[in-house]
Formats: C-alpha cells, structure tokens, sequence
C-alpha cells in the first residue's frame, strides 16, 4: 500500500497529465478550418443546444453543459443571436425565464461544422489510442466524473 505522500503525488502527476493531455487536444482542435466559421466556444453551445430533447435551453442551465463560465455565454448567446445562429423566447409561464434554441442556420453550421470536427476527434485520438484503450478512458473518465460530481 502506497504512503499518503505517494498517493498525492501520483494523483498530482495524474491530473497534471489528464489536464495537459486534454489542453493539447483542445488546441489541435481549435485549428480546425470548421472553426474558422464558427469559434469553439459558440459550437459547444449549438452543439448543445442540439442535444437539448425539446431544443431549448434556459440561459441559466448552460452552466451545467458547456465549458465556458456564465458572462462568457451571456455574452456568446447575444452575438450568436445577432448572427442568427440561435434564438431567443421567454419560457412558458415564466417571464423571467430566457429560453435559447437553434435557428435553421445555426442548426445547419452546426451539422456541417460537426462533421468535420468528429473526422478529426476520430483522427487525433486514433493517433495514439486503439479502440479498447478509447473504451477503457471512457470508462475511467465517466467513473472520475461521476466520483467528483455525484452524478
């Protein structure tokens, strides 16, 4: 059995490695021509959206989806609104309640900038990954996540 002191500096060492891993990845694909339409930041959240059952969203709710903090998406969500990337409406019996949903065109930017990123989240991870290995880091990746989160 492992001393605590041993313990924490491989859990230390795990982490740096996931987290430099992962920043890594992230800039590979933040080059991707796709993204030159739109940033990676705005396809999370239309990626999103569309995985929303009803396609709609509360503003206040894409804290728990996305990867960037709330003024940064408050921000996103007005100039992608102003693109016509996405829309707006109050929620059913709710006025205080924003909902956010795609637009026709933020729905087809997001199909056509999907299938490029996935070729290349394909390509990357295929790189140094077979397909058990890809399983079993979706398995430990979900199992740490569900750890820290409880959900």
């Amino acid at each position: 059995m492992a001393s605590a002191a041993t313990h924490r500096r491989l859990a230390t060492e795990t982490w740096e490695s996931l987290f430099r891993t992962q920043v890594t990845i992230m800039r590979q694909l933040s080059q991707e021509p796709a993204f030159k339409k739109v940033g990676a930041g705005e396809y999370d959240i239309l990626y999103t959206l569309t995985r929303c059952p009803s396609g709609w969203l509360r503003l206040n709710e894409f804290n728990d989806k996305v990867l960037i903090s709330q003024p940064s998406i408050s921000r996103m969500v007005e100039r992608m609104e102003k693109r016509g990337l996405i829309q707006r409406r109050t929620a059913d019996g709710d006025r205080r309640g924003v909902l956010i949903g795609l637009t026709e065109a933020g729905a087809a930017l997001q199909k056509e900038v999907g299938r490029e990123h996935v070729k290349h989240v394909a390509e990357l991870l295929g790189a140094g990954l077979d397909e058990d290995e890809m399983h079993t880091l979706l398995a430990l990746t979900t199992k740490l996540r569900t750890a820290v989160t409880g959900k």
